[in-house]
């Protein structure tokens, strides 16, 4: 993955990924940044004239995994082990994990340790350049839409916790609005 760092460790927080260095995951990227800087997301997630989807969707899949876990990141002192015992978005919402290799069949465990094992199976996903290319040109799997709609379906319960779970949290650390605008751009995309 050294071709996706562009940043350092924080405690609970993986390292910030990209799309490697190719001229069309970096043109992506500024049209991404162009139009999320104009306020109007709705037009940030369109996919530009011309350009391939899965690289879109690619591109994306990074920004939405690098946001989230800095908006979790953020938490990570309050959202423990002790706090929260399971992965939860209410009383009707339960999410165990599983992974289908290491973990087959789906495991309680704590919303710590969901996000860590959430996180450590995102990067592995960017990492398989079967699954995400990282030449210019290289096919993307038959499966990638199916591969993206899992992440970005684990990534939903991460939102979904944090809004449940720790809502007063991120008000009181003044991140609500930064929180809102990216679930805004997270629901827009997925949509």
């Amino acid at each position: 993955m050294e071709g996706f760092r562009e940043g350092g460790f924080m405690q609970g927080v993986w390292p910030q990924l990209g799309r490697g260095g190719d001229s069309t995951g970096a043109q992506l990227r500024k049209h991404i940044d162009a139009t999320l800087g104009s306020g109007n997301l709705r037009e940030a997630v369109k996919l530009p004239p011309g350009e391939d989807l899965n690289e879109w969707l690619a591109v994306n899949t990074v920004d939405f995994f690098n946001q989230v876990n800095l908006l979790y990141g953020t938490l990570t002192e309050f959202c423990t082990a002790e706090n929260c015992r399971t992965m939860t978005a209410g009383p009707k919402y339960e999410y165990r994990w599983a992974d289908g290799v290491q973990i087959k069949k789906p495991i309680e465990v704590s919303a710590p340790k969901y996000v860590e094992y959430l996180m450590d199976w995102i990067e592995s996903q960017l990492d398989d350049e079967s699954i995400f290319p990282q030449k210019l040109g290289s096919p993307f799997p038959p499966n990638f839409k199916d591969v993206v709609k899992t992440i970005f379906k684990r990534l939903f319960r991460v939102y979904a916790h944090i809004y449940h779970s720790h809502f007063q949290k991120i008000v009181s650390l003044k991140e609500e609005a930064h929180l809102n605008t990216c679930f805004k751009h997270f629901i827009l995309f997925t949509c």
